[in-house]
């Protein structure tokens, strides 16, 4: 390759990764409700909590999920409910709502074979797991919308998932 051809090859490389690093992923497309979900010690964390990557739990006040979850007046729950998954690094807290349909009834379901998380309306596929909540599929790649990430933090033997 001639050197003309070689700088005309890197500067058509160069535009291509500077036109990538533009797309950006609005993940705040879901409307931001109060959510503050205390598993702040350990036996909180050892009974509602998530250990292994990939495991995940839903916290849905007005659907009382988990079962028997000791929901407070200071807990709250998104719009659409709250996933916690275990991540490589730790544990991660998003919002089921679909971020294209943006409505509280219509949440996002947990494929247990991928751990992608997938919308029953539209059909979008996201990736809470790795991705943080990046879509993957579907309407939302063309929107360019992703899941809302909330917070956790540490806390006693626990976490406190917050927004």
């Amino acid at each position: 390759m001639k050197f003309h051809q070689m700088i005309r090859a890197f500067a058509a490389l160069l535009l291509l990764v500077t036109a990538s690093a533009c797309d950006h992923i609005d993940n705040k497309s879901v409307p931001n409700f109060g959510v503050r979900i205390d598993l702040g010690n350990f036996a909180l964390w050892n009974t509602y909590g998530v250990s292994g990557m990939g495991d995940f739990r839903i916290f849905n006040r007005d659907k009382n999920l988990p079962a028997n979850f000791p929901y407070n007046v200071n807990t709250y729950t998104g719009y659409g409910g709250v996933l916690l998954m275990m991540g490589i690094d730790g544990p991660l807290a998003y919002d089921l709502s679909c971020p294209v349909e943006i409505k509280q009834d219509i949440v996002l379901s947990i494929s247990a074979d991928n751990f992608q998380a997938v919308c029953p309306r539209c059909g979008s596929h996201f990736d809470p797991l790795m991705g943080a909540g990046a879509p993957l599929s579907g309407v939302a790649i063309k929107n360019k919308v992703g899941m809302r990430q909330y917070h956790v933090m540490p806390s006693g033997g626990g976490y406190i998932i917050t927004n």
